[in-house]
């Protein structure tokens, strides 16, 4: 049995969910700074959550994994 297991980085843990088929879904940046200057359509759509591009999921993975 290994003697060291790397910890899962809790704070992007509490950010991210892995849906069913393994993608990895977050939440958009800049919904509420300054949200009186967007229009309702910027902030319908940034309040969607969004899939992760797949450059950064191989990373995430790492970090995430128990």
């Amino acid at each position: 049995m290994a003697k060291n297991k790397m910890k899962s980085k809790r704070a992007l843990t509490k950010r991210i969910k892995v849906s069913g088929s393994g993608k990895i879904i977050r939440h958009h940046a800049y919904t509420s700074h300054m949200a009186a200057h967007k229009t309702t359509k910027q902030k319908k759509h940034l309040a969607q959550s969004a899939v992760m591009d797949k450059t950064d999921v191989k990373r995430e993975k790492y970090l995430i994994q128990k």
